[in-house]
């Protein structure tokens, strides 16, 4: 084997063992391990929070940068499920209700 070939290889197998190690570690230890009540009140938000996370950039930019027109089916589609959401709290109708105002937008009236 060249030297590029071990470099290589010591370097996937270091991975590898740091990565069982990271992964095996709360198995390694010897006592029950807890996140303190901060930290489990604070994850009660993280779904909602990585939800808004990738979904507001797909809503408000487009190639990257903010939308300037109010000419843009997205903009009506998340107005109209938020607004359902709001009324009646159920998840696939919100996406119903959204997508039934985005799609005729959009394919349609090409917005």
């Amino acid at each position: 084997m060249r030297g590029a070939d071990l470099w290589t290889m010591g370097v996937i197998i270091g991975l590898a063992l740091i990565t069982v190690l990271t992964r095996c570690f709360f198995f390694i230890l010897d006592r029950p391990w807890g996140l303190p009540d901060w930290a489990h009140r604070a994850l009660h938000y993280a779904p909602a929070a990585a939800l808004a996370g990738v979904i507001a950039p797909e809503i408000v930019m487009t190639q990257g940068h903010l939308i300037t027109t109010l000419h843009d089916a997205r903009l009506y589609a998340a107005i109209v499920g938020g607004a359902y959401y709001y009324w009646r709290r159920g998840v696939l109708g919100t996406m119903l209700a959204g997508m039934a105002v985005y799609l005729p937008l959009h394919l349609w009236a090409r917005w």
